[in-house]
């Protein structure tokens, strides 16, 4: 919920910024009060404390260090998004794992990070135009640096993916990138299958309708937003991604109101638990003003031994690594 101190300076903000562009009292009075109501009305509340503790503390206490969840279940260890990473995963002590969602041209839901198999299987083609029999043909291993050792791996399907995470107790990171409807009904499902997800796992999206159309379909689900600053402007590395002068001006325009409505408006709206930031954005006063929210801070992608020294020891929260068994390269 917000802080009073916050509400208060966040609708003022907004009513002299309207006033500006608008030279009118009234309607920068008229458009305040409405974000005001649409908010009160439509908004959805954090899970209760004890729940989101349970999936983002889960058994770390303070001697054992901070949880550690592997990304699309430790892609550098093992084929990313399979069955064979999240065993992997466990065996090298992950607390949890993320993992990507996406559908195949039959509707089933399955794991796949990219919109194509190229780059991780034998295949080619959009996961959307394949039928789930074709993709199960493929190697999810072909595209890996240890494919002798995982050969013949397959794209698991989201009801796989999760009785393997129930099996070894493992938290689970559902990433979505799209189709909240298809999303939300999916994962719905296994929720209603598997009721201790509840207590095991939430559903994260860079995309804040995903996250509400979840809430909406189950308000009793813990939900993250993630955001990595400056995402619509520039590249991971910092790179522009137009060339056109202005092009990039209006796209950093946009990425500044991203930034702020990610922090003081949809947070809330959507009542996360979570925020998954991008590691070069955090710092200690990061995480103690979303601490005062209620809201945890998680780090991606933390690739380094000293980095995981600096979650561990300094900031004291968890973080998404592509390896849990040595230093790999970055990922923004």
């Amino acid at each position: 919920m917000l802080q009073i101190g916050d509400e208060v300076g966040y609708f003022i903000a907004v009513f002299l910024l309207i006033m500006f562009g608008a030279r009118s009292a009234v309607g920068a009075s008229v458009v305040t009060a409405s974000l005001y109501v649409f908010i009160v009305m439509f908004r959805f509340p954090q899970v209760p404390t004890d729940q989101a503790s349970r999936v983002l503390r889960p058994n770390a206490p303070a001697s054992a260090g901070v949880p550690v969840v592997a990304r699309r279940g430790g892609g550098h260890d093992a084929p990313e998004n399979t069955l064979a990473a999240i065993r992997e995963a466990s065996r090298n002590g992950a607390t949890g794992v993320e993992l990507d969602l996406s559908f195949t041209a039959d509707g089933h839901p399955v794991l796949m990070h990219d919109d194509t198999v190229d780059r991780t299987t034998n295949g080619t083609g959009l996961v959307s135009k394949l039928q789930l029999t074709e993709l199960r043909k493929l190697d999810a291993a072909s595209g890996h640096r240890l494919r002798e050792r995982f050969r013949g791996e397959k794209v698991p399907t989201l009801e796989e993916a999760v009785e393997e995470c129930v099996k070894h107790q493992l938290t689970i990171i559902f990433d979505v990138r799209g189709q909240p409807d298809k999303a939300a009904w999916a994962l719905g499902e296994m929720y209603k299958k598997h009721a201790v997800l509840y207590n095991s796992s939430m559903v994260c999206s860079f995309e804040p309708k995903v996250i509400y159309k979840m809430r909406q379909a189950d308000p009793r689900v813990i939900t993250a937003l993630a955001h990595r600053p400056w995402s619509l402007s520039r590249f991971g590395d910092g790179t522009p991604r137009t060339l056109s002068s202005w092009g990039q001006y209006w796209t950093e325009v946009l990425d500044v109101l991203l930034d702020w409505a990610h922090h003081h408006l949809l947070w809330n709206l959507c009542g996360v638990s979570a925020i998954l930031m991008q590691k070069d954005y955090i710092s200690q006063d990061y995480v103690q003003y979303w601490a005062q929210r209620g809201v945890e801070v998680v780090g991606w992608t933390v690739n380094t031994a000293l980095e995981k020294q600096f979650y561990q020891e300094a900031l004291k929260i968890s973080y998404i690594t592509d390896s849990l068994m040595e230093d790999c390269d970055p990922h923004y």
